[in-house]
């Protein structure tokens, strides 16, 4: 049956498992993503269409929780040149400032543009008459202009999670033109930051035949002009939801455990990140060290515990950065370490949300410290757990929570003198400090939640689409 609203992503909600005996079961996936549109697609007529996460996957569309799930299968062989090569070889890289060298070619483009033809007929599919298709992010950019060309009745939105690159960046992208007009087959575009609308905008002026004036796109079409927009709606979390989490009493005992567990710190300083060059772990392990070493935080009296998920462990930038990683945290500990102490705890793993809940709610200090992030919910996260008012939030001016947190300690994490100094400043911020600066910090947190950035989104979506 067709649905009046219809999400396209790279991943379903779920994850796929397939057992020894060729059995297939799912479980939900913990991703940013699925957490912030549980509530709409929950809420609404529904199907979400993605792939399953393992190659060659050949199942029926299926129900779970009041959402009708469509698979998308990829080939092993799409896996490697259309999700881990042109999706995070080529744009992910370029996407986030050229911290690692993007690579371009031509048959990881090809397939790329394929599978984005077969999610756009998956959603075409499902779609009701005049449905809203809410598309997301860069796996899947050529998917809006696919979709209006089968469906010109579809109400369609995308929205970008990462970073839009400054033009001259996006410039480097051989297929730079054709990527835009996939965008610009979308009736609204939203970004994280209103940076990277700005930058999206001055792409299109460059490199399209559309027009623009402030948000506002003219689409050249055969049928006459067709207007788009572009704008910042920066995502959250279900903040409620996460503070209520940290106040049970299973979190809050566990959070003692924790600090009992790390040998009760002065301080607890914490970093939780998936394993990524564009998240800074390097630079806050070397700025801790040379605290260390300079004798402003006490090996003894201070413990660093780093979250490091893993992530997309067949490209190999990532397989550096987990040796580099594992190499300074040997380094510090071999340094500074004593029999019963360990001055970093290094977790390469995922944990569920209680644990995280409880991680947050133990730390004296958050360190966020990304070279470049579309948002960063990690921070938002530290924020909503901490109904104490405690806690202090270290956090890059390059991460999107900097346009919205703006009573953490911000740092430039390229600059290292400057990142030790916020760490110890942090660190040694006395309680009044602490309140004041985390009550400012979760009165936005809890006021600007993720279903507000749902609902605004969707309500500007119809707006837009109405006045086209």
């Amino acid at each position: 049956m067709p649905h009046q609203l219809v999400v396209v992503a790279n991943r379903l909600p779920v994850d796929v498992v397939v057992a020894d005996d060729q059995t297939v079961t799912w479980k939900r996936s913990p991703g940013g993503l699925v957490t912030a549109l549980r509530p709409v697609t929950e809420a609404s007529d529904a199907a979400w269409v993605g792939w399953g996460g393992a190659a060659d996957l050949d199942m029926d569309p299926m129900e779970v929780d009041g959402t009708r799930l469509v698979p998308v299968s990829l080939s092993a062989d799409e896996i490697v040149s259309y999700y881990e090569g042109f999706s995070n070889d080529t744009l992910w890289p370029l996407y986030h400032d050229v911290i690692a060298p993007p690579t371009f070619h031509r048959s990881w483009w090809d397939t790329y543009r394929a599978v984005n033809q077969r999610f756009a007929h998956a959603a075409a599919a499902e779609a009701a008459p005049g449905a809203t298709v809410w598309v997301h992010d860069y796996q899947l950019q050529l998917v809006p202009a696919m979709l209006r060309q089968m469906r010109p009745d579809l109400r369609i939105g995308f929205f970008l999670h990462i970073p839009f690159p400054a033009m001259e960046i996006f410039a480097q992208l051989p297929w730079r033109t054709q990527v835009l007009e996939g965008l610009l087959g979308a009736d609204l575009l939203g970004f994280q930051r209103a940076g990277g609308a700005q930058n999206f905008l001055q792409a299109v002026r460059k490199y399209s035949a559309a027009t623009t004036r402030g948000p506002v796109i003219e689409i050249p079409a055969d049928g006459g002009p067709r207007r788009a927009m572009a704008k910042a709606f920066p995502i959250s979390i279900d903040s409620a939801a996460f503070s209520t989490r940290a106040r049970t009493p299973k979190v809050r005992e566990r959070a003692a455990q924790l600090r009992a567990e790390l040998g009760n710190p002065q301080v607890m300083l914490l970093g939780v990140d998936r394993l990524d060059y564009t998240k800074g772990i390097r630079h806050r392990l070397q700025a801790y060290g040379e605290l260390l070493e300079d004798g402003r935080l006490s090996p003894e009296r201070t413990v660093f515990v780093q979250v490091a998920s893993p992530s997309r462990e067949n490209v190999d930038a990532y397989v550096q950065l987990r040796d580099e990683v594992e190499l300074t945290v040997g380094r510090i500990n071999g340094s500074y370490g004593t029999v019963g102490h360990t001055p970093v705890h290094y977790l390469h793993q995922s944990f569920e949300a209680d644990e995280m809940a409880a991680l947050y709610l133990a730390a004296d200090v958050m360190l966020v410290t990304a070279l470049r992030d579309g948002m960063n919910l990690v921070a938002k996260e530290y924020v909503a757990a901490h109904f104490d008012d405690g806690g202090a939030l270290v956090l890059s001016e390059f991460a999107g929570a900097a346009d919205e947190l703006t009573s953490a300690l911000m740092v430039n994490p390229h600059d290292i003198d400057g990142l030790k100094d916020a760490i110890v400043t942090a660190a040694e911020m006395d309680g009044r400090q602490k309140r004041r600066r985390m009550r400012k910090l979760r009165r936005r947190v809890l006021a600007h939640d993720v279903q507000n950035w749902s609902t605004e989104f969707l309500d500007a979506l119809t707006d837009v689409h109405r006045t086209a």
